[in-house]
């Protein structure tokens, strides 16, 4: 049986956590909306529009 995905709503990182594992944020959501996926986010623009510094996987919209 797959985990759960919830989505932090400070950072949007998405987790099977009960804790973000970027933030530390236990402010998690299972609402969102749209995936972005980053792997380098020296080298996105998306990365520097949402303010991603670590590559990993983040909603664009959480609820």
């Amino acid at each position: 049986m797959a985990k759960r995905r919830y989505v932090c709503r400070n950072c949007r990182r998405f987790t099977t956590e009960k804790e973000c594992p970027v933030c530390k944020s236990k402010d998690l959501s299972a609402s969102w909306k749209g995936l972005a996926i980053i792997n380098d986010p020296n080298d996105s623009e998306i990365a520097k529009d949402l303010n991603i510094e670590t590559p990993g996987k983040y909603a664009l919209f959480v609820g």
